[in-house]
Formats: C-alpha cells, sequence, structure tokens
C-alpha cells in the first residue's frame, strides 16, 4: 500500500504531505480545486515522462516521494532485494523519489539510490494502478487480464506446473537444436571435405610434379632465346683473330724468344677455343624445340595453379593441403546418439507440456463462464445496463499455457465485443475495471487502486452501488477514490478534502465528524448547504458506518 506522499511545487501545489490509510481513502473538492493533481504527482513516482510543465511556476523544481510499505507484496520485495535497492533496517519499505527540474531535466532513486527512469517504472508500476476517465493502464494488460483469470478459477500448482514443465520443453527443445546444429556443421564440413578431396583427386597431383613441371617448362619457354644466344657465341668464336694472328706468325722465318713463345700461346688459346666451338656446337644440336610438349606443360601448369586458387593455398603448397585435408576427413567421426537422445528428451517433454497445458487451459476456460458471469452483472449494477464481458483465447504456447487471454466488453447490444481500452467512454473504463477488480479481489493480489471519478456519469443509486463496491474492494487492496459522489464520499473510511489556498496554492486536509458532514451536505447540494441536506448527509454517514 502507499502509506505516504509528499508533493512539492507540482502544478498547483506548493507543498503537500498526505499520509494514507488502508481501506478506501475518498477526494472531494470542488472543480478546478487540483483534485486530479494527486494523479499527475503519482504519475512521476511511476515513471512517466515530466517536463518543465509538472514544475510550478515560481520553484526551480518540482519533487515527489512516495513510499509503499511491501509487507504483503513479497515479489515487490525481491525486486529490491535483486536489485540492491532494498533498505537493510526496513526491507519492507520502499522510498520512491522523482525530482524534475525547470528545465525538464529528471532524476529519480528508490531508497535514496539513484535509478534509471525505466527502472524505476519497472518497479514502481506494478504497485499503483491508475484509472482515469480516459485510460485504463493495467487491467488493458493481456498478460494482466489472463493472471486475474487464473487468480480467479485456476490452481496454483496446475499453473506452477505447466510453467515448469514449459521450461523443460524449452530447455530440452534449446540442447535438441544445439546438437542437430552441430551434427548439420558437422555433415557439411564431411561433405565439403569429400568434395574437395574428389577434385583433388581428379588433379592426380604426383610428389613433386610441379616444382618438376615449372623448371622443365621454364626451359623449353626460353629455347629460342637460348639458341640465338649460343649461335651468335659460336659465330664470334669462329671470327675469332686468333687463327688468322698464328697464319701470319708462322710465315715469320725468325726465332726469337718472344716470337716463339707468342706463337706458343696463340695456339693454345686458338686450341681451347676451338675446344669450346665445339662444345657450344653439341648444346645447340641439344636444343630441339617441340611445340606440343611445352603446350602440354603450360596445360598442365594451368590445371594446377586453377585448382590451387580454387583451395586458396599457393601451387607448391597443394601437396601439404591434399595432406592435411585427408587427415581431417578420416578423423570425423560424431556420436550421433546424444542428437537422437536429447530430441527424445525434448519430444517427451513437449508431451509432458501439452498435458499440463491441456489440464490448465480446462480449469481456465471453465472459470471464464462463471468470472465473465460476475463481471458482467457488476458492470449492469454499476448502471452499464446492457454490459457484458467475453473472454476469448487465442493459440499461444508459453510458461502460462497453450493460449493467450483476453477480455473483450459489449456496452451496447447493437456493437461487437471490444478491447477494454477502445471502449469509447472513459467513464465505462472506469466501471467496467471496478467490476473487474472486484470480481477477482477476492482471490487476487491487487496493487493501490487510485480512480478518477469513477462515478462520472452516474445516479445517486449507482453511485451507492459503485460506492458499496469500493467499500468491498477496499477489503481487499488500498483505494484512493477522486469522487463527486456523496454517496460514494461517504463511504469512505478516510476522507480527504481538496481545496486551494490563496498563498499556498492547492491543499489537501483530512476530515471528520463535523468538517466531513458538512462537505458530505456541500457535495448534495452545491454551495447553498441547508438543514435538509445536512440531515441527508448525516442519513449516508450513518448508513455507510453499518
Amino acid at each position: 500500500m502507499l502509506r505516504q506522499l509528499t508533493v512539492n511545487n507540482v502544478g498547483l501545489v506548493r507543498e503537500l504531505d498526505l499520509t494514507l490509510t488502508p481501506g478506501l481513502t475518498v477526494l472531494t473538492g470542488e472543480s478546478g480545486a487540483g483534485k486530479s493533481m494527486l494523479l499527475g504527482a503519482l504519475s512521476l513516482v511511476l515513471g512517466e515522462r515530466a517536463n518543465s510543465d509538472a514544475v510550478r511556476k515560481d520553484a526551480a523544481r518540482a519533487e515527489v516521494i512516495a513510499e509503499f510499505d511491501l509487507a504483503l507484496n513479497p515479489a515487490a520485495q525481491a525486486a529490491l532485494a535483486e536489485a540492491e535497492l532494498a533498505d537493510p533496517d526496513q526491507p519492507t519499505r520502499a522510498l520512491v523519489r522523482r525530482v524534475v527540474s525547470r528545465e525538464g531535466r529528471s532524476r529519480a532513486f528508490i531508497n535514496d539510490a539513484p535509478v534509471t527512469l525505466s527502472r524505476l517504472k519497472a518497479f514502481a508500476e506494478p504497485l499503483i494502478d491508475i484509472h482515469g476517465q480516459q485510460e485504463s493502464y493495467r487491467l488493458g494488460d493481456r498478460d494482466v487480464q489472463r493472471e486475474l483469470l487464473d487468480d480467479y478459477g485456476c490452481q496454483t500448482r496446475d499453473r506452477r506446473a505447466a510453467r515448469e514443465a514449459y521450461r523443460r520443453w524449452h530447455s530440452a527443445s534449446r540442447e535438441a537444436e544445439a546438437l542437430a546444429a552441430a551434427l548439420k556443421r558437422h555433415d557439411d564440413r564431411q561433405a565439403l571435405l569429400t568434395y574437395q578431396l574428389e577434385e583433388l583427386g581428379e588433379l592426380a597431383l604426383k610428389p613433386g610434379e610441379f616444382a618438376e613441371t615449372e623448371a622443365q617448362f621454364r626451359r623449353l619457354a626460353q629455347l629460342h632465346s637460348l639458341r640465338q644466344d649460343a649461335a651468335a657465341a659460336l659465330s664470334t668464336l669462329e671470327d675469332s683473330p686468333v687463327g688468322q694472328a698464328l697464319k701470319v706468325l708462322r710465315g715469320i722465318r725468325d726465332d726469337a724468344d718472344t716470337l716463339v713463345s707468342a706463337l706458343d700461346c696463340l695456339t693454345s688459346a686458338d686450341a681451347l677455343l676451338s675446344e669450346g666451338a665445339g662444345d657450344l656446337r653439341s648444346y645447340l644440336d641439344s636444343l630441339d624445340s617441340d611445340a606440343e610438349t611445352v603446350a602440354a606443360l603450360e596445360a598442365r601448369l594451368g590445371q594446377i595453379h586453377e585448382v590451387a586458387r580454387k583451395h586458396r593455398v599457393a601451387p607448391e603448397g597443394l601437396e601439404a593441403h591434399i595432406e592435411t585435408l585427408t587427415t581431417e576427413l578420416a578423423a570425423m567421426d560424431l556420436d550421433r546418439s546424444a542428437h537422437e537422445d536429447a530430441s527424445k528428451a525434448a519430444e517427451a517433454a513437449r508431451t509432458d507440456f501439452d498435458k499440463a497445458a491441456a489440464k490448465l487451459s480446462r480449469q481456465r476456460r471453465k472459470a471464464a463462464k462463471g468470472f465473465a458471469a460476475a463481471v458482467s452483472e457488476h458492470m449492469r449494477l454499476l448502471g452499464i445496463e446492457a454490459g457484458e464481458l467475453q473472454v476469448t483465447f487465442s493459440e499461444q504456447l508459453g510458461e502460462h499455457g497453450q493460449e493467450a487471454v483476453e477480455f473483450l466488453i459489449r456496452t451496447n447490444p447493437s456493437a461487437d465485443p471490444a478491447p477494454l481500452r477502445k471502449i469509447a467512454s472513459g467513464g465505462e473504463q472506469s466501471r467496467i475495471s471496478l467490476a473487474i477488480q472486484v470480481v477477482a479481489a477476492e482471490k487476487t493480489a491487487l496493487p493501490c487502486l487510485v480512480l478518477d471519478e469513477a462515478d462520472v456519469g452516474v445516479g445517486g443509486t449507482t453511485s451507492d452501488v459503485i460506492g458499496r463496491l469500493l467499500r468491498r474492494l477496499s477489503a481487499h487492496t488500498q483505494i484512493l477514490c477522486v469522487t463527486h459522489a456523496p454517496q460514494v464520499a461517504a463511504l469512505g473510511q478516510q476522507h480527504l478534502k481538496v481545496f486551494k489556498d490563496a498563498s499556498a496554492g492547492t491543499q489537501i486536509s483530512e476530515l471528520a465528524d463535523q468538517a466531513r458532514l458538512e462537505e458530505v451536505a456541500r457535495m448534495l447540494a452545491g454551495a447553498k448547504v441547508t438543514a435538509k441536506t445536512r440531515s441527508y448527509a448525516a442519513t449516508l454517514l450513518e448508513e455507510a458506518a453499518v
């Protein structure tokens, strides 16, 4: 429940400190006094967006502090503990604070620890359910609708069984899918290796073949150049002047030592040149060109290069690549029994879930009839004469079973049923939500409920019904109700009056005894309160006390 609400410099409020009690709290006051400011202040602590308009004109910042008692809300306590935001001295208390600057900047705190707006919203939204005339927050959520229906008519153990069965199925399915993916990767890799080795096998590469073929091709490819160079060298040798010089010198008749020595040297040189020329002739004879051989070598090298390119290795690395692939393929062996076992486990878990979900579904569909009938009856009590609630189901597997739940509302016999949030009248939305809350209250842990004029547009008799339903509902959840109906105000267990003060702005005071009687009388008669209206007000208060 909401224990304390402190509001500083929000809208028309300068300073306000409210202590709230369990049960039904009513807020009354003249139009324009600022009753709806309560909704605006609460929306800030619920994490709604804020801007500089929320700040009182003469202030630098606005602040809202809400103190919640979580003694009966273990889920909220667990959320605080998990986020390490719990107050160790008061673990069942939550102090939520929101500060908005004149520039529109906003800060949020839980138990004095700064938090993000999304974290604030996630924590605080489930604590308060606000129903304004134009909106119905929490009850428009299909998950909340399912929870209300399940709380109303489904066994807790069966809901837990379906949830646990779904989680087991999902876990087993994920394991089976992971093994299936691993198996597919294995099979894909095995197929790829087989294909690659078949392709390489077609190449029929022999050990050392590439290096040998490349060297042979390189030599044959340059035969013409080799022949030209060797022939030129041989021609130079054959035209050597050494032989001519010898012929001239041998015709000289002189036995001088130097001439004899020269003849000896030139004779030796001529012999060496003749020997070299002979070797060159032999070399030239060996350079027989074979065009077909060159073409064949070139084609083979092209084959090797093409396969190497496809496999993204250097031609000289093909042999090692073939060996690596062969080794990897030979080592590939996968135990498929693990996947088969996981698949069987997943199938068994799915069967268990289907059984648990079917059992829950039967309870849910049976409960839907009674729930819909009870809500429809309360809608008619609340003045919606043709009011009818229908519970619809659609397939949706999840932790909560095999279907999604949605409440559809009909307020006119000639109109099609529609979701709660699409009901045109804001007053109807509030009364329909109230009918749902009252039916669900006895079996559901509801949050603090804030109603903004749920009695709008209804007469005195219906207002009395609304008030008594609210009083009945307040036995299970705290209710704050902004009302203009004296019948509702008289049934409040705490009565707060909202009024304007010329200097302090909007104020709220708690009424009791004569002050409360005067306020109920004002609501009955308007500005002109008479003894008769005071008497009627006293009657309403006396009847409410019974």
